[in-house]
């Protein structure tokens, strides 16, 4: 049946629904992943969000459960050019139809993707409305200020802490590795007793960063957002984890909080949301993309080797290097096509982060190295006698 997209400027597209028949409102993003379509529908980072997604075909090769990224998707909607309601794959459980459905996720098809995404990226990304079953039958042209009301009253990402809605509610243990059964098939595998013990906290963490650090040889314990530094100092840490996560770093004022207090008394690693709330608690600030980077393409370089990594992004906000104190803080990785900041540590401290996604899921496997970092940095920490270990500077906004 006929759907509509009407954005907060008043442009809007015809096409067909499939799914959820229930009207739907989120920001409108783009993602140029040729590949991974239900990692991205289970991305935490897009709560809040409708994804575009530029590969033309969606859906041919299925979903099943081994490709998820959490419990559930977290889009709002998705938008594609061709839709796929048959599957072709030896590893598809169900057709993607039946997987959105199932969750309730309403998909618009048949629309000029092309047009749409050279409008975002003309104009900057936009709150949309998505019109879907009874709703849509009643959608005349001339009447469209109706509904573009409907997308100005999405409220906007900027100013919103997102990471309370999607993080866990309660820790828990995580132990599965790369290549393993899910654990719903599957007892998790043992881990050594000199594992490294590992406090990753949960804004919005993807599965397949657990399985990266689980398969490095770490025991990992998820935590929830909100949780205090002194509650993670009590679990003895190895290493601390910040995890992606959707919405304004801005807002997420407990975290940035809690890294200023965990800073030099862990090794402490950080991507996506992780990395700009890093950016935020050593003084930096952060702003809005225009219209973000989502794929599996973008060109990173590694400034301190000049070496180029393809990667995953997704990230809607950056942190402004020029906000960072260089005396103390090192601007390790910057993106090749709009020169934003993708990576930075800390001169004298256990603390770095990258903006991108090295887990790669999907995306290509370039940046897995971060998590031998990772681990060798723990280890390093460890074996420092303490007396010798660096203390936590005085951070601006935290404690020396």
């Amino acid at each position: 049946m006929e759907a509509f997209l009407v954005l907060e400027d008043g442009r809007w597209f015809r096409g067909l629904g499939f799914g959820a028949q229930a009207g739907r409102g989120g920001e409108v993003v783009f993602n140029t992943s040729m590949t991974g379509y239900q990692e991205i529908f289970t991305d935490p980072s897009y709560a809040g969000q409708m994804v575009c997604l530029t590969q033309p075909q969606i859906g041919n090769y299925g979903a099943n459960a081994w490709d998820d990224e959490a419990a559930h998707p977290f889009i709002e909607a998705l938008i594609v050019r061709e839709f796929s309601r048959l599957a072709s794959n030896w590893r598809s459980q169900e057709a993607c139809q039946a997987y959105l459905e199932r969750f309730g996720i309403p998909v618009l098809s048949e629309i000029d993707t092309r047009a749409l995404v050279r409008h975002l990226r003309s104009v900057g990304v936009k709150r949309g409305y998505l019109l879907h079953g009874a709703e849509a039958a009643g959608f005349d042209p001339a009447r469209a200020r109706e509904w573009v009301a409907k997308a100005q009253a999405v409220p906007p990402i900027v100013g919103l802490d997102l990471a309370q809605e999607v993080t866990t509610r309660a820790g828990y243990d995580w132990e599965q590795a790369l290549g393993a059964p899910i654990p719903e098939h599957a007892p998790a595998p043992s881990v050594a007793a000199d594992a490294l013990r590992v406090v990753a906290y949960d804004f919005g963490i993807k599965r397949n960063i657990l399985r990266q650090l689980a398969a490095h040889g770490c025991r990992v314990r998820v935590v929830p957002a909100k949780t205090s530094a002194e509650d993670v100092l009590a679990l003895k840490p190895d290493g601390i984890f910040l995890s992606n996560g959707p919405g304004d770093p801005e807002p997420v004022a407990y975290a940035q909080e809690n890294i200023r207090k965990l800073m030099g008394r862990a090794p402490i690693f950080g991507i996506c949301l992780g990395h700009q709330l890093i950016g935020l608690a050593l003084g930096g600030r952060t702003y809005k993309l225009k219209f973000g980077h989502h794929g599996g393409n973008h060109p990173v370089r590694h400034k301190a080797t000049g070496r180029i990594e393809i990667t995953a992004h997704n990230h809607n906000f950056a942190v402004d290097p020029d906000s960072l104190a260089a005396a103390e803080v090192e601007c390790t990785h910057f993106d090749l096509n709009d020169g934003t900041l993708e990576g930075l540590r800390h001169r004298s401290l256990p603390l770095y982060s990258v903006q991108y996604h090295p887990e790669a899921s999907p995306g290509p496997h370039d940046s897995h190295y971060l998590f031998a970092d990772f681990v060798r940095m723990m280890r390093e920490w460890k074996a420092m006698p303490r007396e010798s270990r660096p203390g936590s500077p005085a951070i601006p906004g935290g404690r020396a």
